[in-house]
């Protein structure tokens, strides 16, 4: 009804772009029992053009990019509403969780990838094309540079460790691991000087980063402000997206 979260219904993503589009019109079928679905809101991972209506990059949802999204989606409802996935989360976790009765809040989330949003009075901040904060740069020597999703990302541990995040369980990774995303949190304190931080995703789960060490570390290096940016570990689990798509929709009647 636009109001609330009635039915939740989760099923895997479609590599080939148009099973998912056939995914998205069994789920609307199911889910609108016959009537008629007057608008539709949702995120992806990735960066879109400028118009919203396609993807140009994505790490993990290669088949979908330059694909005619928005207007496969139109074939279900005329109203179509999208976001990068990290964005709508953040955005659910700014109204509805960690971050609820925060003016500013930072949302990072440390999964498959690192991305993240700005949300600013309960709306997305205002940007060009769109938030990547997994790819600021942490390690630089002569011309070689290295970002933060290179370095801690899920992609990249199995890459270089050829194990999924939870497979590992060695204290001493995960610190390492917390000590690079608390650079990437410094960062995004000074860059954004949000009233709280809120750290989501799939390696936010034990075994995963360290929250506590992230803060440790954070008040380590961030001395140029006087008092320390509370950091919170987000609270909708696997449905802020939903939450903050929601908030969206009716933000944007």
């Amino acid at each position: 009804n636009g109001k609330k979260l009635d039915q939740i219904k989760i099923v895997p993503t479609p590599n080939n772009f148009k099973h998912g589009m056939r995914v998205f019109q069994e789920m609307a079928d199911q889910l609108s029992k016959g009537k008629k679905v007057k608008a539709i809101a949702g995120g992806i991972a990735g960066v879109f053009n400028k118009d919203k209506t396609k993807l140009v990059t994505s790490p993990n949802m290669t088949a979908w990019i330059n694909k005619p999204l928005k207007k496969e989606l139109q074939k279900i409802t005329s109203k179509v509403l999208i976001e990068n996935d990290a964005a709508l989360v953040g955005l659910g976790e700014a109204i509805a969780g960690a971050g609820k009765g925060y003016d500013i809040v930072a949302y990072l989330t440390i999964s498959t990838g690192i991305g993240g949003v700005k949300i600013v009075n309960g709306k997305i901040n205002k940007r060009d094309i769109g938030f990547e904060p997994g790819h600021q740069i942490v390690n630089a020597t002569g011309s070689k540079f290295l970002d933060l999703e290179s370095q801690a990302s899920g992609k990249a541990i199995f890459k270089k460790y050829k194990k999924q995040p939870y497979e590992i369980t060695s204290s001493k990774f995960w610190d390492e691991m917390s000590r690079l995303i608390a650079y990437g949190v410094h960062n995004t304190i000074v860059f954004w000087s949000p009233d709280v931080v809120v750290l989501g995703g799939g390696m936010t789960k034990s075994p995963g980063i360290k929250i506590d060490y992230i803060k440790k570390q954070v008040r380590k290096t961030l001395t140029k402000f006087p008092q320390s940016t509370p950091i919170k570990k987000a609270a909708l689990k696997d449905i802020g997206g939903l939450h903050g798509a929601l908030y969206f929709l009716k933000t944007n009647q």
